[in-house]
Formats: structure tokens, sequence, C-alpha cells
């Protein structure tokens, strides 16, 4: 019986060891061109350039280290998320010092006291420091000096509903 001879070697266990060395040869290979493929897709958003690089991988390991030479260095998906992040960043800074008048919607500052629109009063002024505070607040965060503003108690806002309800002749039930 004859036996298939690789490289004109007659010896069965040699043409068994090089031709397992050719199959895992072949594997890697094949296990090659998949990765880069795979690899190419996270990394590049252009097709036909996803197809050049699967293409250039077919080339036997050569293929293989040119793409890793010049594929880009991150993944597409990582640019997209640090784009995002940028926009969101961008986004709060102009936000921090510019909001809408909650009356108008005219653009304002942070730290006016009056909208330049509609003039309606957007905070107060502490006595003590100068600085805008908001009306609702006890005390002043910049300076800690207390603006004599308390908010009402739930005693007094109830108290205040029955008397409107009484006035407008309806009982309201107490809680």
């Amino acid at each position: 019986m004859t036996t298939f001879a690789i490289f004109g070697i007659d010896n069965n266990g040699v043409n068994t060891a090089i031709n397992v060395l050719i199959l895992v040869l072949v594997v890697v290979w094949l296990a090659l061109v998949f990765w880069t493929y795979a690899d190419a897709r996270r990394r590049i958003e252009d097709p036909i350039l996803v197809g050049c690089a699967t293409l250039a991988a077919l080339f036997p390991f050569v293929g293989t280290i040119v793409y890793m030479i010049v594929r880009p260095p991150e993944f597409a998906d990582d640019v997209r998320l640090r784009e995002l992040e940028m926009q969101a960043a961008e986004a709060r800074l102009v936000q921090l010092d510019h909001q809408l008048c909650p009356h108008c919607d005219h653009p304002i500052q942070r730290d006016f006291l009056r909208c330049p629109n509609c003039l309606r009063k957007l905070k107060e002024r502490c006595h003590s420091c100068g600085k805008p505070i908001e009306p609702t607040w006890k005390l002043c965060p910049f300076c800690e000096a207390e603006t004599g503003v308390s908010p009402p108690s739930s005693a007094r806002r109830r108290r205040r509903a029955e008397a409107t309800a009484a006035a407008e002749g309806t009982q309201r039930p107490n809680r």
C-alpha cells in the first residue's frame, strides 16, 4: 500500500507528524481570518473596509499581521461613547451658567436676581453677604446667615387649606 508522502518523506511517523502540523497551521490560519473579521467589525464602521481587512487576512499570516499594524487603536463603540460623554459634558457646562426663566423661558444666568425679560424676581439677595439665594432657603449657604424665611408648617398649610375650602363653601375632612 502506498502512502501519501509530503515532501517526499516515506516514513509513516514523520509523515503523520507533518500532516498534523499542516492541519494545525490551517486551523490557526482560519482562526486568524475569523479573528481579523470579528476585530475589524468592532473597530471599523465601513463594511467595505471590514471586507478588505478580511480579504487581506486570507493571505496566510501576513495579512493578519498587516491588519494588526494598520487597525484603528480603539473600538468603534468606545469612540461613540467618548463622543456622547463629550456632548453631555458640554451640555452640563452650558447648563451650569445658563438656565431658563421659569416664567417666560428667557435665558438667564444662575446668579440673576430678576429676569431681564419679564422682570420677575427669581432670587433674593442675602442681607449679610449680598449673594443671590433661593427664596425658600432658611440660611445663606455662602455666609451661613439666617434669612428669616421659614417654610410654612404642615399645620399652618392645613388650616389655610381648610379656610380656603370653607370660603368656597365646601368642608374638607380632617385628617
